[in-house]
């Protein structure tokens, strides 16, 4: 519903707006292309994440914060890699608009190479931002 103004008529027609404007299912005809409240154009269905697989039993889920936006999936994997072998990364994407939310999370299988990379990266600037970067703390183990 639009915003009425309350004008000669006061409170009283405040309520017969409020009235009609429920009446007319939207209020504001006149503008309903200026008006705020206007149904917008949401009949598209949003684009879903892939499902969120469980980590092989003995390997490590590292959760990596404050990431760059620029920063992809690739790019994060190519960087633990530097540590030892990465069985997946994935940078955590905003569903109404595909961009980064700005964290991500790498999984190593050995614990070792994880440790080393957790410490190597642990508030180490990339791509103008300081990286947080620990265990995961609420993974799904097969």
């Amino acid at each position: 519903m639009c915003p009425i103004t309350i004008g000669a008529a006061g409170v009283g027609g405040l309520v017969v707006g409020f009235v009609l404007g429920r009446l007319t299912k939207g209020g504001c005809k006149k503008n309903a292309g200026a008006c705020k409240c206007a149904k917008k154009n949401d009949d598209r269905p949003l684009p879903q994440p892939p499902a969120r697989q469980p980590i092989p039993a003995g390997s490590v889920e590292i959760y990596v914060g404050n990431l760059s936006y620029e920063l992809d999936e690739a790019q994060l994997a190519k960087m633990f890699g530097e540590y030892g072998k990465v069985d997946s990364a994935r940078v955590v994407l905003n569903r109404a608009n595909g961009k980064s939310k700005g964290f991500g999370f790498v999984v190593m299988p050995n614990r070792e190479e994880a440790e080393k990379a957790i410490a190597a990266y642990s508030e180490k600037e990339v791509m103008g931002r300081k990286m947080r970067v620990n265990e995961a703390r609420n993974t799904i183990v097969e």
